[in-house]
């Protein structure tokens, strides 16, 4: 894996710096602004500094599996590993690793300390304890002693895991990190290569992009209680207030009233039309009535995944749009959700439409490994997550870099 910056006076021109140097499959690790050294910098302007990182063709790393637990006691972390493990990460290598790494890098040292200081404990206890139990308790041969990097990537597989992660998907990532046979191989160097490829297997989402004639109409599907109605009035609000485009927003969920009632007080707080549609063929209508403006928000009924005949009625109501505007469907799905649910969920909306993924309600779970679970079974990006309530805040892009850096993190 190559690991170079880039600079330039904005954030694109040293990404276009850096894709004429490596290519196109370049991922970005870090981005900040810099002044020069010296009195240029003093005087002169700021510059942006891009950190990129390239995939290299090289043989993969064999699949390590995580072992089944045992008691600590029994298989105890060497005094050393913690020291090891730090010197390895914040080494003269460790410019291989920016900033956002920075937190991880000790939570992780933390944990093999924590577990160091249970074996010690757990070892004193066996001390006191009378022959026969330690005796008993004692494992008769003792497995060969894993290398430090070994134990490295298992704590890093184990931790994927304890975040929700999908099994399946952290052997995935394991088996494609690179690595030599060489024994002091830098541990900072394993975890830059398993943060760069879960970022790859996020990629990017396009999100809401504009029609090319007329307006674009972007339906959001989903499950009842998601939160579809708050997340269309928080990205509305941005498109009317920041970017000053004309947006109408549309319910077709004529099954809960108070549903369209909080959408029409949205509309009328930023000052947009709003209408109820019962029909296909009303959708059809109101998008002619709004075919000057720039997007046309659909809040769609929200459902069982397992309702068959209201999944029929929202490909009627796509295809009804379809015939008069470009559009775009967003499938909402909460974090808290069950994993097995989730996949049920996306995988009923992908018989009736292709869609790119929203995830709400971030900040009532501290696993967000479905977040790379849901993405990975359905090939679909995600394009916004939401953390809260409030409009027309608690909504941004979603951020690679800053979930896989959680999905890491032996933080919760």
């Amino acid at each position: 894996m190559i690991i170079k910056k880039f600079y330039g006076m904005t954030e694109e021109e040293a990404l276009e710096a850096a894709r004429k140097e490596l290519g196109s499959g370049i991922v970005t690790m870090n981005v900040r602004t810099v002044k020069k050294k010296g009195l240029a910098g003093m005087f002169g302007s700021k510059r942006i500094e891009v950190t990129v990182a390239l995939e290299e063709e090289k043989e993969s790393l064999k699949n390590i599996r995580r072992e089944a637990p045992a008691p600590r006691a029994e298989a105890p972390v060497p005094a050393r590993a913690a020291e090891d493990v730090a010197g390895g990460i914040m080494g003269e290598r460790s410019q291989n690793i920016e900033k956002k790494l920075d937190s991880l890098q000790s939570l992780l040292v933390t944990k093999l300390q924590q577990e160091e200081n249970q074996k010690n404990e757990q070892a004193e206890h066996r001390e006191e304890a009378p022959a026969k139990e330690e005796a008993a308790d004692r494992e008769p041969e003792k497995k060969a002693e894993s290398t430090e990097q070994e134990k490295f990537i298992r704590l890093l597989y184990n931790t994927m895991l304890e975040n929700e992660v999908d099994e399946k998907y952290a052997n995935q990532i394991i088996s494609e990190v690179d690595k030599t046979e060489k024994p002091d191989i830098p541990i900072d160097f394993i975890l830059a290569n398993v943060y760069q490829k879960m970022i790859l297997k996020f990629n990017k989402a396009k999100g809401i992009s504009p029609a090319q004639k007329g307006p674009k109409v972007v339906l959001f599907m989903g499950p009842t209680g998601v939160g579809k109605t708050t997340t269309i009035a928080k990205i509305a609000s941005s498109y009317t207030v920041d970017e000053k485009k004309k947006v109408a927003l549309l319910t077709a969920d004529t099954y809960r009233i108070a549903a369209a009632e909080q959408l029409r007080t949205y509309a009328n707080i930023l000052e947009v039309p709003f209408r109820v549609v019962y029909t296909p063929e009303d959708a059809r209508a109101a998008v002619g009535d709004f075919r000057d403006f720039d997007y046309i928000f659909v809040d769609t009924a929200g459902h069982s995944h397992q309702n068959e005949e209201q999944l029929d009625n929202m490909k009627k109501l796509m295809e009804a749009v379809g015939q008069s505007a470009e559009y775009q469907t967003f499938l909402v799905l909460s974090a808290t959700t069950k994993y097995r649910d989730l996949l049920r969920i996306a995988s009923s909306y992908r018989e009736i439409t292709d869609y790119q993924l929203i995830f709400t309600k971030l900040d009532e779970t501290a696993s967000l490994g479905n977040l790379l679970n849901v993405k990975l079974h359905t090939d679909t990006p995600i394009a916004f997550v939401t953390y809260g309530q409030n409009v027309p805040d608690d909504i941004e892009l979603f951020n690679p870099q800053k979930t896989v850096k959680q999905l890491l993190s032996t933080k919760h």
